[in-house]
């Protein structure tokens, strides 16, 4: 195949960048041009720019606390428009995909919180350029009972809290049974939760699936230890040699299919900010705190390297603004990406383009983390579950020093250690679990 030659004009700055890659690489070089788009154009002040806090990742090993189980604990957001996963799905519909329990067993039940509240947030966005609004239009609530039953299962319920209107509780589907998660047991026969929203079909599937996530992670944390100078310096390893760390691995998931035009509520709004939070009552006072947050992937556990401000971050709100705390998460991100090799220019035009820390998805295209980039470098086309998010996070943060850590969703050729089970042809998506 003939290569292709992709021109990108800076227009911050005046930057151009050239790039010449084989088709295989385009979208690896269009993340990589968009995000030095945004290096240029950022031009602000690290602390300013972390106004919004802190970058995402999916943080499977972040913010270790005493009192967080790992039903506690968030791992990744997707979000993409369902045609771009079933070509034969309804026009409108959106994915949004909420996982949690990191690194949960093979054929280990494990269960949702029934302490907990499980939140995606959503806000609404003028167009992709615009600044992502201090506070979710929407926000979907999940919350779960203990479990019951053999196989155990558990009900929950789906609280809509939607600016100027009426707050909606869902519990039963339209056939007037239970809203009810999947146990392990009958995990290939997925119970499809179906109801109805504001007149408009809403469908949610919550249960054990197979980790979608790969990363050499482990690889990784040497990579940044070596640059930092905590250890000595390594890159990562090839791609025969490589271990995606999720393999093998299941996830407590929430998927859910909703209309956009639902999201849109009285607004004729196609761009969406998207977020997790994640909230527990404190056991002394019993008022709701969260406990964690995300959004982007491959950030926060990339930048961060102390549990202090790992567990700090994700306290915090996307739009928190001067706290002491960011302070700290700001001085420590910037440790971090000068240890990479990036200037005072580059880091903050970095921060500028991850900040603050949302997932935008402009629905007038193909969904996938590197499909589109908004004139900050921010990615804008939400994330699908194949997408190698850990290869554009490692480009855009290390200036292209590093592009890859040789792992994909995919086997590599002859490395047992790498590789997932094929996705599933229809909602929800994710592979069964193992």
């Amino acid at each position: 195949m003939q290569p292709l030659v992709q021109c990108w004009k800076v227009n911050a700055h005046r930057v151009q960048s050239v790039v010449a890659m084989h088709p295989v690489g385009w979208r690896r070089a269009t993340a990589m041009a968009a995000l030095t788009v945004g290096i240029a154009g950022g031009a602000i002040g690290i602390l300013s720019a972390f106004s919004p806090s802190g970058v995402h990742a999916s943080d499977h090993d972040d913010g270790d606390i005493d009192v967080r189980s790992r039903s506690l604990s968030l791992t990744d957001l997707y979000v993409f428009r369902e045609v771009d996963q079933n070509p034969t799905a309804r026009e409108g519909d959106l994915i949004l995909v909420m996982n949690t329990n990191p690194r949960s067993l093979a054929r280990q039940q494990y269960f949702f919180s029934n302490n907990a509240r499980y939140e995606f947030r959503i806000s609404r966005a003028a167009n992709k350029d615009a600044a992502p609004k201090t506070q979710p239009d929407i926000t979907l609530r999940f919350t779960f009972s203990r479990p019951t039953g053999n196989p155990q299962a558990q009900q929950f319920q789906l609280v809509i809290l939607e600016r100027d209107r009426q707050t909606q509780t869902i519990s039963r589907n339209r056939d007037g049974s239970p809203l009810t998660t999947t146990p392990l047991a009958s995990a290939e026969n997925p119970r499809l939760n179906q109801f109805s929203v504001n007149g408009q079909q809403v469908t949610v599937f919550a249960g054990l699936r197979e980790d979608p996530f790969f990363f050499d992670v482990e690889q990784f944390f040497r990579v940044r230890a070596g640059a930092l100078g905590f250890g000595p310096a390594v890159g990562f390893r090839p791609a025969d040699q490589a271990l995606d760390f999720a393999k093998g691995y299941n996830v407590n998931t929430i998927v859910v299919r909703v209309p956009r035009s639902l999201l849109q509520g009285r607004t004729q709004a196609t761009t969406f900010d998207t977020w997790l939070s994640l909230l527990v009552p404190d056991p002394r006072t019993r008022q709701v705190f969260q406990t964690e947050q995300l959004a982007r992937p491959g950030i926060n556990e990339a930048l961060l390297f102390t549990q202090r401000n790992l567990a700090a971050y994700n306290r915090i709100q996307p739009t928190t603004q001067n706290s002491s705390q960011l302070q700290a998460i700001a001085a420590e991100a910037t440790q971090t990406l000068r240890a990479f090799g990036n200037s005072d220019a580059d880091i903050s035009a970095i921060l500028g383009a991850f900040l603050p820390d949302v997932m935008r998805i402009d629905t007038t295209g193909p969904s996938g983390f590197a499909e589109d980039f908004n004139r900050f470098g921010s990615p804008v086309r939400g994330r699908k579950l194949k997408d190698d998010v850990v290869d554009v996070a490692l480009g855009a943060l290390t200036g292209n020093r590093i592009v890859t850590d040789n792992v994909s969703y995919e086997q590599t050729p002859g490395n047992p250690a790498t590789g997932h089970q094929p996705l599933a042809p229809t909602f929800p998506y994710l592979a069964p679990p193992n």
